[in-house]
């Protein structure tokens, strides 16, 4: 698909009554959702490097509490962290995206991945398969996600970032998986102070960010930096509140974080040979003339910003 087709109908469902509904017909339909199971794999896939960085960084999974920002329509990351130990998991969404049918869907297709939650952990199979088990009961007799995971996830919509009402350095963890891309980049700062004031002494953030054009998943002849050639306004032609892109770089976000007191002790970003190919048969546009090539190629990261 043309991804200016894509763009419009975005534009135009953003507008109609209903449009929440119908955008999502058109997503279980022709969209991302209709391969639900690759989606949580790769979910899986980026639950597992968080694991892995946020162990590096000396933070376990077992008994962290953690608040993530973005739930949509199905809470795979709270379930991994349920599997996995967490103490708590509150989970926030400017809207109320969360569907049920998605979320069982989601908890019965993590549970052909047990093994591998339980090693990204280190945590007893046994134990990982039991806690799954009181979660797909839960489930079935309808309980939501509090009650299904006996508490330790807490959803929360609407709920804002900037001012989550936790109690102050009441949390481990303040996390997010491709989220931040689309969110302006003024209310990103606002949510990293907050994530500051909640955080514990030496807690972190951890946010994997893909900066990259997301046009560019509907469109193959497009690469993921072909918004790079258009300016500011006249991008706005083709954002909307369904695919919102904020078109910032990764030094963007770790800049934030550092403005917000973080000291930055992850960063994966890096250019890419194909990217900087790839930039070199488009013309960028003067609005992004503060960054450095290196800098507008890459379209993934990343980091981990710590509390002091």
């Amino acid at each position: 698909m043309d991804w200016r087709i894509k763009g419009a109908i975005q534009k135009v469902l953003g507008l109609l009554p209903g449009g929440d509904d119908l955008h999502y017909q058109l997503q279980r339909r022709a969209g991302g959702l209709r391969f639900l199971d690759k989606e949580i794999r790769t979910k899986i896939e980026d639950w597992k490097l968080m694991a892995g960085h946020l162990r590096d960084a000396g933070i376990p999974i077992r008994g962290t509490r953690f608040v993530e920002m973005g739930t949509g329509w199905y809470p795979t990351f709270p379930f991994l962290l349920y599997l996995g130990g967490a103490g708590r998991v509150d989970t926030l969404d400017l809207n109320r995206y969360l569907r049920y049918d998605l979320t069982v869907e989601c908890a019965r297709r993590i549970g052909d991945q047990l093994d591998v939650i339980a090693a990204a952990v280190d945590r007893p199979i046994g134990v990982v398969r039991q806690a799954h088990d009181e979660l797909m009961t839960g489930l079935a007799r309808g309980d939501d996600p509090t009650d299904a995971t006996g508490g330790v996830v807490r959803y929360r919509a609407p709920a804002d970032a900037t001012d989550t009402r936790l109690d102050g350095e009441s949390v481990d963890v303040v996390f997010s998986n491709s989220v931040l891309e689309h969110v302006p980049g003024e209310v990103i700062e606002a949510c990293l102070v907050e994530a500051k004031r909640i955080l514990a002494p030496r807690g972190v953030v951890f946010h994997s960010v893909n900066c990259g054009d997301h046009y560019a998943y509907v469109d193959e002849r497009i690469s993921q930096l072909n918004y790079l050639q258009f300016g500011n306004e006249t991008w706005k032609l083709w954002n909307n509140r369904f695919l919102y892109q904020n078109r910032l770089r990764a030094i963007d976000f770790t800049n934030m974080a550092r403005a917000a007191g973080f000291a930055i002790e992850l960063d994966t970003s890096r250019p890419h040979p194909k990217r900087l190919a790839q930039l070199a048969q488009i013309e960028v546009h003067p609005d992004f003339s503060r960054y450095t090539r290196d800098q507008l190629a890459i379209t993934s990261i990343d980091f981990i910003g710590r509390r002091p």
